[in-house]
Formats: structure tokens, sequence, C-alpha cells
């Protein structure tokens, strides 16, 4: 679903309300991000391959087994931390969807391996951006979840998971496998609130499937 930014900024306006998050510390972000890397290897959308079919993996604590009972199909796309469970398990993404928070080498190190990263810039992870984007040598993607310009796009969603399966959409996938998503029960991250977490967990899922275009399959292991 190729969603236009006039689409996104109703939802994108509720989510502010929702968390209490202003807009100009999201723009800043992004100013910073584009910045940062105006001479990095910034890769064109014509150069970005989809396949019909994606599996984007999360970074629940289902992930593992979830790769066990469900073989990943076509374009890969890790969400975050993920990237690092993968390699784990032996598999490398084909893209990267990131906002620069968690285990963050085997993200920098799958950008080196080629993998596109899409590099997301909010307002409160401007100090990760500082520390980490310039880190991605492969190509990459810059992002935001406010307005968009020539070099910083908006494919909407709202944390890495969901914003994976938006871009999965924009570029063409028709059936998009889940592996490692769980909406109820929030993942444990050292400085996060788990009562926000939980929030964003139920913006995840209803971006994903009640803003889902006809036409596009999602799949989740039962």
């Amino acid at each position: 679903m190729r969603m236009l930014y006039e689409d996104w900024k109703p939802i994108y306006n509720e989510i502010l309300g929702d968390f209490g998050y202003e807009k100009r510390s999201d723009d800043y972000s992004a100013c910073l991000l584009r910045h940062l890397m105006a001479n990095s290897n910034i890769v064109s959308e014509d150069r970005i391959a989809v396949q019909r079919k994606v599996t984007v993996f999360g970074g629940s604590g289902s992930l593992e087994n979830d790769l066990r009972s469900v073989p990943p199909e076509g374009t890969l796309i890790a969400a975050g931390s993920a990237a690092g469970r993968l390699a784990e398990c032996g598999l490398a993404p084909d893209i990267i969807v990131t906002d620069l928070d968690g285990d963050m080498e085997p993200q920098i190190e799958a950008s080196r391996r080629g993998a596109i990263a899409f590099i997301h810039a909010h307002g409160d992870n401007a100090g990760q951006i500082w520390k980490y984007a310039r880190e991605f040598v492969g190509p990459v993607v810059l992002t935001t979840q406010s307005e968009p310009d020539s070099a910083v796009f908006n494919y909407g969603g709202f944390t890495d998971g969901d914003r994976a399966v938006c871009i999965a959409r924009h570029f063409g996938a028709k059936d998009i496998l889940l592996l490692g998503f769980d909406f109820e029960k929030p993942s444990e991250k050292e400085g996060s609130d788990p009562q926000t977490k939980v929030k964003k967990l139920r913006w995840a899922e209803k971006i994903i499937f009640e803003y889902n275009e006809p036409g596009v399959s999602i799949m989740m292991p039962r």
C-alpha cells in the first residue's frame, strides 16, 4: 500500500495525542538524520526490490519457535534487534528496519554485508542517530513518521515491526508472513516502560491489520 503522507497524517496526529509526543521533536531528529547521512550510500526507490512474498521478523520471544515451525519465504525483512537473532539462526536479512535501538552490532554487520537499512528518525532517538547512523555503510533509506521530503521518506508505521510491514506493502508485497510478533506481551527492554510498550503494540497491530490494503494477505503462525 503506497500510503501518502496525507493518508498517514491523521493516524500520526492521533499517535502524537495518545502518547503526548511533539511533531517538532520528530522533525528535529529527521533533520539531524538527513544532515548526518548526506554523504552515505543512499539508495533510490527504483533499486529496492521486494518480492511478492515477504517475511517480516519481529523481536518477540516467539521468534525462534516461529522459525522452527514456519519456514520464511521471499524477501526477508528484520525489524531492529531481530537481525541479531536471525544471524544466530543462520539467516541474513535483505532489509533492516531500525530506529537504532536494541542490539546494534548485528544490524550494523548486516548493513556491512549489503542489507538495505531503512533508518528511522523520531522524537526521542536523536542520541542514537548521533551514535549509530553513520555506522551503516551499506545502502540506506532515511525515514520519518513526520512530514517527508526529498531525502527523508515516510512509508507509514510507528514501531519497527509495523513500519517494516508498511514498507513491504509500499514496494509491492502481496503475501506477508509475520514471524516473532506478539501483540499481547511486550518483550522486555532495559529502560523502557512496559505500559508504553503495550500501547505501542496496540498501535502496531492496528496499523498492520486495520489499515491493510485489500489484496494483501497478512499471515502469522497459529
